[in-house]
């Protein structure tokens, strides 16, 4: 099979962005990934769109974003699939470039959240659970996540205060990522110090609502070599799903639907997870980064708490060196685009004062809602 690359990156400053449209977000990352690459809009042969739109004004957000842009006529989907929305994209351009039918596409993750107040998100992301038996009884995301953090206390002995390193630790990488929402480093006293908001999980275990965009240009094997000295492939692909109602989950001290979806894709990669260089994890809450240790092999299962001091540069493995969605934020539908520019510029070498060193293999895991949706990818230099 032809290989799928990645040729150009672009990536919006992420956080509260009052000073534009969910079109300009959109244009910030799209100027910069079309640079980047080299090309124009008429290089383009389909786009798209990740996004959530439940949270915006606009219905059909892919009809004005894909006009502002000047990529009418070709064609344009939107692609939902809650926090794992642009990665699900990413994987829909995989297929359209394998089968032929476009040698060049656009896949850009955008959302604005905070055009509402934090009740209403609060409210929407609560209904990402099951309308009927769930979010009656006042399930947010919190709180589906302190569940996990409940039930891998329990289980494992993990601590508060392990929890509390992985925020110290990618809130000191994201102080180093100037596109990041927070840039500031915190200590585990100020987590542990700070606002319960869904017991075990203090304020500074869950990432913020933001605004933002992340774009990427994906190109047959014969296209990104004809314009990129570069590429950087995509080499593996996973998907997978859980049960969506937690009720009817068989544990809550793992998500399945991760680690079914990393076994497909270390297997389409042909590598093992010894072999990942630099990975980008969903980090909505600090124990979804624990969790993810474990479902993606990293270290073995009820390790995860200890893990944290491996996942620094110079590490085991370093994951979520730009920031992760605990620094950077958390625009939903640009998360999945966002992790995957985050691991392409390490695969490239230009990620700077947090560049892991001669990294060949990096992986994206992209959660959407809490694990009903599950995305990895492998990609290599």
């Amino acid at each position: 099979m032809e290989k799928v690359g990645i040729i150009g990156i672009g990536h919006s400053k992420f956080g509260r962005r009052d000073d534009v449209t969910v079109q300009e977000l959109a244009f910030e990352s799209f100027v910069e990934a079309t640079t980047d690459a080299g090309i124009t809009q008429r290089d383009i042969g389909a786009t798209l769109i990740g996004a959530s739109p439940v949270y915006m004004t606009q219905r059909s957000i892919s009809g004005p974003i894909t006009e502002y842009l000047g990529l009418n006529p070709q064609p344009v989907w939107l692609i939902e699939a809650a926090c794992c929305s642009s990665a699900s994209a990413l994987r829909t351009a995989y297929a359209l470039i394998s089968s032929k039918m476009h040698d060049i596409v656009l896949v850009l993750g955008v959302q604005k959240m905070l055009e509402n107040e934090t009740s209403e998100i609060l409210k929407i992301m609560g209904r990402t659970g099951d309308v009927q038996w769930e979010a009656p009884y006042g399930t947010t995301f919190a709180n589906y996540y302190a569940m996990y953090a409940q039930s891998h206390m329990t289980k494992y002995g993990t601590t508060s205060e392990q929890l509390a390193k992985v925020a110290v630790k990618n809130h000191y990488y994201g102080s180093k990522n100037k596109k990041a929402m927070f840039q500031k480093e915190i200590t585990i006293d100020r987590v542990l110090e700070s606002q319960i908001i869904a017991s075990p999980l203090h304020l500074f275990d869950c990432c913020a609502n933001a605004d933002g965009s992340a774009a990427l240009i994906v190109a047959s094997e014969e296209k990104a070599k004809q314009l990129s000295d570069t590429p950087v492939w995509i080499s593996g692909l996973g998907a997978s799903s859980a049960p969506f109602s937690l009720l009817t989950r068989p544990e809550l001290s793992t998500l399945t639907s991760a680690v079914e979806a990393s076994k497909i894709a270390y297997n389409q990669a042909k590598i093992e997870p010894k072999d990942i260089d630099v990975a980008a994890v969903h980090d909505c809450f600090t124990i979804a980064e624990i969790m993810a240790y474990e479902d993606l092999g990293f270290t073995e299962r009820g390790k995860g708490g200890e893990f944290v001091e491996k996942a620094y540069i110079g590490g085991q493995t370093p994951i979520n060196v730009d920031g992760g969605l605990k620094s950077k934020g958390h625009p939903i539908g640009a998360t999945g685009c966002s992790q995957v520019v985050g691991i392409v510029k390490q695969l490239r070498g230009e990620s700077g004062d947090y560049q892991v060193d001669g990294a060949e293999t990096g992986l994206t895991l992209n959660v959407g809602g809490h694990g009903e949706y599950c995305v990895v990818h492998v990609l290599t230099r």
